[in-house]
């Protein structure tokens, strides 16, 4: 999948095959500079090792998941690179693909790495909240939402499905939408958790702009939701709207 460029040396200027001395130096200084790369590398593992994750910062952790991509040669700059335009880990991890594409030397390959990195980041919070009790493990559920949504570019609208003991037995992305919006219908929500046998409902969407603050059109449908589920005797227990940098409960700010 790698798009890294490859070179073919077969041919060469008679100039230049007539300098004796210059290919032993060039051959001498690539040797060397990828001995210190080598070297380098291995002292990060080490240090890594040694102390864990708090042990390296955050370009160090970048440069160690970008050698599955790149075998040889020096991936500090493409790691600061990567974090000088999108920010943080979180978002380069999360960032979209042709987003990433225009950081120059990221190709297919490199893309791939760091989508895998984010899926298994989204496995390991969602692996903390599937199957237990929403409401004792909400710190879990914050954090499973903040992973999986909080740097989206565009809207996405999930549904977390309760049993009797609200407990979770299903996540699921109900919708897509822009920017700033997403469609969303209350009827197949509601059927969706009949299918289910749920007795209860977590809302959840983001805002790509990074403020949480519920809308006029988040609040309208809210209660259009509600209003689909009380008829049923389902129980909407919240709605999370995510930012980049906290989340909005409707419950705890009194819509609910």
């Amino acid at each position: 999948m790698s798009d890294q460029p490859s070179f073919a040396f077969d041919e060469v200027s008679a100039s230049f095959a007539d300098a004796p001395a210059a290919k032993p130096r060039a051959a001498g200084s690539s040797r060397g500079a990828e001995a210190h790369r080598h070297a380098h590398r291995q002292r990060l593992r080490q240090r890594f090792r040694d102390g864990g994750a708090d042990a390296v910062p955050d370009y160090e952790l970048l440069e160690m998941v970008l050698y599955r991509a790149i075998r040889r040669g020096d991936t500090k700059p493409l790691a600061k690179a990567l974090l000088g335009k999108f920010g943080d880990l979180n978002h380069v991890l999360a960032a979209p693909s042709a987003r990433l594409k225009e950081v120059e030397g990221v190709g297919d390959q490199i893309v791939f790495e760091l989508k895998l990195m984010e899926a298994v980041g989204h496995r390991m919070a969602r692996a903390r909240v599937l199957k237990k009790p929403i409401l004792s493990s909400w710190d879990a559920l914050l954090e499973y939402c903040q992973s999986a949504m909080a740097h989206r570019d565009i809207e996405q609208f999930r549904v977390l499905y309760l049993d009797r003991k609200n407990v979770l037995i299903a996540d699921e992305a109900q919708a897509e939408g822009t920017v700033d919006h997403v469609p969303v219908y209350p009827r197949e929500i509601v059927k969706r958790a009949l299918e289910l046998n749920a007795s209860a409902l977590i809302l959840v969407h983001n805002h790509p702009s990074g403020d949480p603050t519920p809308s006029r059109s988040d609040i309208d449908m809210t209660f259009q939701i509600q209003k689909a589920a009380d008829l049923l005797g389902i129980v909407l227990h919240d709605h999370l709207v995510i930012g980049k940098a906290r989340e909005v409960s409707f419950r705890s700010e009194g819509y609910l």
